[in-house]
């Protein structure tokens, strides 16, 4: 029976969701249909527990999940494992735009939605028969790079099993109930295309949805594996309010009523019938991309919403118990110093239980990068700062550092000991608890990135653009590495079919 593993990298640096064990959904997906085929599957999220390499370098391949933050550490693994001989494929977003930069670290990379190809995939690899039937595939033949055909979007979800977290290393026994959320899949796509978002470009416009039976059944597994919390991981949970309506109905009607959160749009609070149904099923908080209270920064990301509809979504979603998480994006071409400052005001006023202020980060695959990489504006593309904490490209209406420090600050400010004793005498302690995380994770992370503020003050002091030393991604992973090969477990030359 061969063996395959998934491995799925930490982020590079501190964020609010550090302490969170939430692992993307790709990877376990992935090894759970190859499980139903036959195949022995595991899958390392290191948001779990960390990686056991001497098990990975028994694979007979190994795939591993990238975005863009998270693909210098995938690139430096991938090299380690396919120095030993290994079969690496390398799939998600970054590499689905980015193919021939993600073929320098692998062998394949596997582009868009995988899951109605990976099994034809991994027959193929495994007998080097039939890759270049394979659609969404690139590789390397005889030194030329081979581009397949995109991949089709998957069309029916239902077809798709629920995933088997038992997979996970370090949730064998425990599964979901040893997770703090467990993540639940009920749609793909979104057709609001923002600027900066890369959504559409790696699942399209179009929605697809899984069937209510679906989700209960999953919600149901889900119960019995003894977890009270769920993160519907949609990119627009509410988007088709009729069938989230019938979704929500019956998650009440089969008492499958967990503490559940989502992404959502701020036009949830139009509908008064889908928000009660959000409450009475189980509705703990909701995340809401706002993005900016600048009318003409929303206008330029294409959000589609206006000022007065944030404060209107905020004002009626609190009137019905629900919290919030507010996302807000700096650094528009039309921000200034002062739409930071605003947006801080705006976000206590109106007593937004959560947020993260992030910065504007042109993703490969976005309207944002194109622009900005044409206009020769992105300063570095060391993709390991491109978390939405750091200034990669030239604004245009703050220097790097204004824009760097007064978003540090903001959220300095926003989790400050005040706000934090102003929902203590609310005894809202579940948000003085959140609120005190914010405050050490915010601490923490100036503290760790100090050179990098420096950085950008030194580069608008001296009025151009270098490049900052390149974060260290993977030096845990090459030490066990260098361990494995001083114990003579592994050796380094090419042993295995690609």
């Amino acid at each position: 029976m061969k063996k395959i593993i998934f491995i799925e990298p930490h982020p590079p640096d501190l964020n609010v969701f550090t302490k969170m064990r939430l692992p993307r959904l790709g990877t376990i997906l992935l090894g759970t249909i190859l499980k139903e085929k036959g195949y022995r599957t595991k899958t390392y999220v290191e948001a779990v527990k960390e990686i056991d390499l001497k098990d990975v370098l028994t694979a007979d391949a190994v795939g591993i999940s990238c975005i863009t933050s998270t693909s210098k550490r995938s690139y430096e693994i991938a090299k380690l494992i396919k120095s030993a001989g290994i079969p690496v494929f390398i799939g998600g977003p970054h590499v689905t735009f980015l193919p021939d930069e993600g073929l320098e670290a692998c062998d394949y990379v596997v582009r868009g939605e995988a899951d109605e190809h990976i099994v034809e995939f991994v027959e193929a690899l495994l007998s080097n028969k039939g890759l270049e039937n394979i659609p969404g595939l690139s590789y390397r033949k005889d030194g030329v790079i081979h581009h397949n055909k995109n991949v089709s979007f998957c069309k029916d979800l239902d077809v798709l099993p629920a995933p088997d977290f038992t997979l996970v290393h370090g949730l064998e026994k425990k599964a979901a109930a040893a997770l703090s959320i467990t993540p639940i899949m009920t749609s793909r796509g979104c057709p609001f295309d923002c600027s900066f978002c890369s959504v559409t470009g790696m699942f399209g416009q179009k929605y697809r949805f899984r069937s209510t039976a679906k989700v209960i059944e999953e919600l149901r597994i889900n119960k019995e594996c003894g977890s009270n919390w769920v993160f519907f991981y949609d990119d627009n949970f509410c988007a088709n309010k009729k069938h989230t309506k019938e979704l929500l109905t019956a998650m009440i009607d089969n008492k499958l009523t967990p503490n559940w959160t989502a992404q959502v749009r701020s036009d949830v609070a139009k509908d008064p019938e889908l928000l009660s149904l959000m409450k009475r099923s189980g509705c703990h908080t909701v995340y809401i991309g706002f993005e900016s209270i600048n009318p003409a920064t929303l206008e330029l990301y294409n959000k589609k919403q206006s000022v007065d509809d944030i404060e209107r979504c905020i004002d009626i979603l609190h009137k019905n118990g629900i919290r919030i998480h507010g996302m807000f994006v700096f650094g528009s071409d039309l921000d200034t110093v002062d739409t930071i400052h605003k947006t801080l005001t705006f976000a206590k006023k109106n007593d937004i239980e959560t947020i993260q202020f992030l910065i504007l980060t042109p993703l490969p695959g976005t309207q944002c990068y194109r622009e900005l990489d044409e206009q020769k504006r992105i300063i570095s593309k060391d993709w390991s700062i491109y978390d939405a904490h750091h200034v990669v490209y030239e604004p245009k209406l703050m220097t790097y550092y204004e824009l760097q420090a007064e978003t540090i600050k903001a959220t300095k400010s926003f989790y400050s000991v005040p706000q934090i004793l102003k929902r203590a005498v609310k005894f809202d302690f579940f948000n003085v608890a959140v609120k005190s995380y914010g405050h050490n994770i915010i601490r923490k992370w100036e503290k760790k990135n100090s050179y990098f503020i420096e950085y950008t003050k030194a580069i608008t002091e001296a009025g151009k653009a270098f490049e900052v030393t390149a974060k260290k991604t993977a030096e845990d992973i090459k030490e066990q590495f260098r361990q494995i090969q001083l114990s003579s477990a592994v050796n380094t030359a090419p042993t295995k079919t690609r």
